[in-house]
């Protein structure tokens, strides 16, 4: 019977995060794991606690850093399996070169590289259910816990033991005064890729005759890039323009001066933390209501909830009469980053003690 590692009396922490092993990890990340991942690592280093980071290379970390090179060109099956091994080999060595107290996983792929028994794992579960090809019940290492990041995403989840509480993602609520004098464009900030359905916000912009900025990343998968050449290229012209990946300060910047964020996803979203920084930069968000967008987003009061790209169109022409300030009130309420952080150390301190961390209440489906 295997036995989890319990933590020494050091009221230190030591955790590990690893990173989804095809895509760089920092506060300038396209992926809001790799964000939330930047900002946990940032967290316990100002704590005091010791921080490590596993990620692929090009990475960013507070902590100390290790990164593995990603393959080069497309990214296929036969290429994640070697990649897979590689990634495990250098998890295991980091956990018995550093002893971390947690080891935190947040790839998608996180069954491929579980480090072996002896250090409880944590696993967040960023993406939605079908987006994880494992089978949840037949995850029996032990000593090895999973959460959710919102309830919408929670109740799409089978019941499952080790099913945790959800922890709700934050972000930095840093402006406390709306932009008095707002661009006349819209933004579009999302990974390109088909269930981003990005194509409909370069439609929906050029309906309501504003001009749209496109940050984001095509990712090295075929279909990533299929998508982009066929649906989101064609649609581009001088007033819908792509800018690619964009860093932390731009991105805020624009969205502060932006008309509203558009986010015609057909994903469901586990939580958006793009439409979180939209409305903590008092700038509403106009979403079809995939998943937790439909939660987050309150319809006619920080932005409306649209069902095609004729209401999107509409939703952008509406955008002016939604008040910033209420953007701004509902994202300190609902999005605070502290609230995040601290909710993650309490569970890290659980873990690292061998406390059984209180299981909230799943849900009864099943997959």
């Amino acid at each position: 019977m295997h036995r989890c590692r319990t933590g020494s009396p050091d009221t230190r922490l030591a955790v590990l995060n690893v990173a989804f092993p095809f895509a760089p990890a920092g506060p300038d990340a396209v992926g809001g794991a790799e964000q939330i991942l930047s900002r946990l690592d940032h967290a316990l280093v100002e704590a005091g606690h010791r921080s490590f980071v596993l990620a692929a290379d090009g990475s960013r970390a507070r902590g100390v850093l290790t990164e593995l090179a990603r393959p080069k060109g497309l990214i296929d099956d036969s290429v994640r399996v070697g990649h897979y091994r590689r990634y495990a080999g250098v998890l295991n060595a980091l956990v018995r070169r550093h002893r971390p107290d947690v080891v935190h996983l947040h790839g998608v792929d996180f069954d491929r590289y579980l480090p072996d028994p002896g250090v409880p794992v944590l696993v967040t579960l960023h993406l939605p259910y079908t987006f994880y090809h494992v089978d949840f019940k037949a995850v029996t290492r032990p000593c090895t816990y999973l959460h959710c990041v919102s309830e919408p995403q929670r109740a799409t989840f089978p019941a499952l033991p080790n099913l945790l509480p959800t922890i709700e993602n934050g972000v930095p609520l840093t402006v406390t005064t709306p932009c008095l004098h707002r661009d006349a464009y819209v933004v579009c900030l999302s990974r390109i890729a088909p269930e981003k359905n990005i194509h409909a916000a370069l439609e929906a912009a050029k309906a309501a005759g504003v001009p749209l900025l496109l940050g984001g990343e095509v990712y090295p998968y075929r279909e990533h890039q299929k998508y982009f050449e066929e649906k989101v290229a064609p649609r581009l012209d001088e007033h819908r323009r792509f800018l690619g990946p964009l860093d932390g300060a731009t991105k805020f910047s624009l969205l502060r001066r932006a008309r509203c964020l558009l986010q015609p996803s057909l994903a469901a979203e586990t939580s958006s933390l793009v439409a979180m920084e939209a409305l903590a930069s008092g700038t509403p968000v106009v979403a079809y209501p995939s998943g937790a967008l439909a939660t987050l987003i309150e319809h006619g009061h920080t932005g409306f909830l649209v069902r095609n790209v004729e209401e999107m169109a509409e939703g952008i022409r509406r955008a002016g009469r939604i008040d910033p300030a209420a953007c701004l009130a509902a994202a300190a309420a609902r999005f605070d980053l502290t609230r995040m952080i601290r909710r993650y150390f309490e569970t890290y301190t659980n873990l690292a003690n061998g406390m059984e961390t209180p299981h909230g209440p799943a849900s009864d489906k099943d997959p």
